[in-house]
């Protein structure tokens, strides 16, 4: 019986997206003729297929790279900054309390999607408190510029083969392969998103651009798009542009995006995300970008507004549907929240988030004949210590709402079991404490919140107002002036703040008419 041709069925295989099976093919092929041209070309491009990632989404922030020479204002105009996204009642944005919605570490409100970046800490006061935060036994990864997905990608190019990488870059004629336009792409995104060697990547498509004397959009965006993982924005902008006066595309738009947010300019890249939908109107893409800048500026009514317009252009979008529940959740409206959650459901989604937040929503709605099953049905779906660690505090939470504060505490500390590092478990915990009258427990219980998120306002207000009636002073007055620097619109906090500036003016005038006596 013949046998089917190796070099058809390894295109079969790429075809069918099974890449693995394509590489030891083409590998074995190569094994026997090294020079086989298009066993390698098939061979790169399924390499580059198995770790392909989308840049048009949001990259992760590292720490290092807030600390960069790209000029920031350091007090922007509100409404104009993503450093400083933060609602303000005297800014004129309409975005909610951090009492009534939780924020991420950048200070943003929590929505109904994880997505990169939006759990990064980023600019100003999260710089100062990103430098605080203690490290933890989570990651054993220093922190760099480089992200972990790029440091597993640069790992796995040293990993494709057992004898080194399928490449020796440093021996490869890039004049030469700039020259074979077809060799030449595959070649570049290899380099990129395999071997995660960017500056060569980055020669590479200079030299190709060279050849085509400025007239090729592809490879301009490409230039811009190494520019920009090496963090010169600058440079990768005048490459989007120019790409874009070739020919407009909807990735060019969502790149140059990503440039001026990098850059804080979120209207600059709202700006242009809106004249890409003059190009290439009702695409969902640019929709969807302008409502995670919005959501980013803490505009949430502009966000849930571009979120239903693409709901109305794809009714099954997951992250709108996520995002508009989130929304009505928190604007006391869980009944419609429930339904949304249901319509996740019935498209398949069956997360333990999803199957908590639906219980949740069940109990603020009083249908309390669901709460049980949702939550067992969560804990059995959660796959790591940190979505078990948020189902046991939630379930601490609603335990709070029912008085029953023994179950509370079993609950808050079996989320302190899984995560060692949930800090508004801390914060519940010495509340509870305090109320029990344990107040040196419950304070040490506050000051591991403090140090584990500095971001929240809670610790401290609670620190405080501990602090405050037991007489010290001085220790509570730290404490309200950190909670109001976080949060100045809270209320309790400012009649604590006014109550201890009226104790310290009656003190020092105390103490300067018995000196004058």
């Amino acid at each position: 019986m013949p046998q089917m041709d190796p070099l058809f069925m390894a295109m079969s295989c790429y075809r069918r997206r099974k890449f693995e099976q394509c590489v030891d093919i083409t590998t074995n092929l190569l094994d026997k003729n090294p020079n086989d041209q298009v066993a390698w070309l098939l061979k790169m491009r399924a390499l580059t297929e198995q770790l392909y990632v989308d840049e048009t989404e949001v990259a992760d922030i590292g720490l290092v790279d807030i600390l960069d020479d790209n000029a920031f204002h350091q007090a922007p105009m509100p409404g104009t900054s993503m450093r400083q996204p933060t609602a303000d009642a005297n800014s004129g944005m309409n975005g909610p309390s951090p009492a009534m919605r939780p924020t991420t570490m950048s200070g943003r409100p929590i929505t109904g999607m994880l997505r990169l970046g939006t759990q990064s800490t980023q600019g100003g006061k999260s710089m100062e408190n990103a430098l605080k935060t203690a490290r933890t036994a989570a990651t054993a990864r220093p922190i760099t510029g480089a992200t972990g997905r790029f440091v597993r990608l640069g790992t796995a190019s040293m990993l494709s083969t057992p004898d080194g990488p399928f490449l020796q870059v440093g021996r490869l004629n890039l004049p030469k392969y700039a020259q074979k336009e077809a060799i030449a792409r595959s070649l570049f995104e290899h380099l990129f998103h395999h071997a995660n060697d960017i500056r060569t990547a980055l020669q590479l498509a200079i030299l190709a651009n060279e050849t085509f004397q400025n007239k090729d959009w592809w490879w301009l965006v490409q230039i811009g798009k190494s520019y920009h993982r090496l963090d010169m924005f600058r440079d990768s902008e005048k490459y989007y542009l120019l790409s874009l006066e070739i020919q407009p595309m909807v990735d060019t738009y969502l790149y140059l995006a990503k440039v001026y947010l990098r850059l804080d300019q979120p209207l600059l890249s709202i700006k242009k995300l809106q004249e890409g939908l003059e190009k290439f109107p009702l695409e969902l893409c640019l929709v969807q970008a302008i409502a995670r800048v919005y959501e980013g500026l803490n505009n949430i009514p502009q966000s849930i507004e571009h979120y239903r317009q693409v709901l109305k252009l794809d009714n099954t979008n997951i992250e709108a549907i996520a995002c508009i529940a989130a929304n009505h959740f928190y604007n006391d409206q869980p009944e419609i929240s429930l339904k949304f959650y249901r319509r996740l459901l019935q498209m398949g989604i069956s997360s333990s988030a999803i199957f908590t937040n639906i219980g949740l929503c069940c109990f603020h709605a009083q249908q309390y004949d669901m709460i049980v099953a949702c939550f067992l049905k969560a804990l059995a779906s959660a796959t790591t210590d940190e979505e078990r660690a948020e189902i046991w505090y939630n379930i601490g939470e609603m335990a709070l709402y029912t008085t029953d504060i023994n179950l509370a505490i079993q609950c808050f500390r079996l989320a302190l079991v899984h995560n060692n590092d949930h800090a508004e478990a801390y914060n519940n915990l010495g509340l509870v404490e305090l109320q029990r009258e344990n107040n040196e427990i419950g304070q040490a219980y506050l000051q591991t919140a403090q140090s584990l998120a500095p971001h929240m306002f809670e610790p401290y207000f609670n620190y405080g107002k501990s602090m405050y009636q037991q007489g010290d002073l001085q220790n509570s007055f730290r404490a309200i002036k950190s909670s109001l620097d976080i949060y100045k619109n809270h209320s309790d906090s400012k009649q604590i703040y006014d109550e201890l500036k009226k104790n310290v003016f009656r003190t020092l005038m105390s103490s300067f008419i018995f000196f004058v006596l």
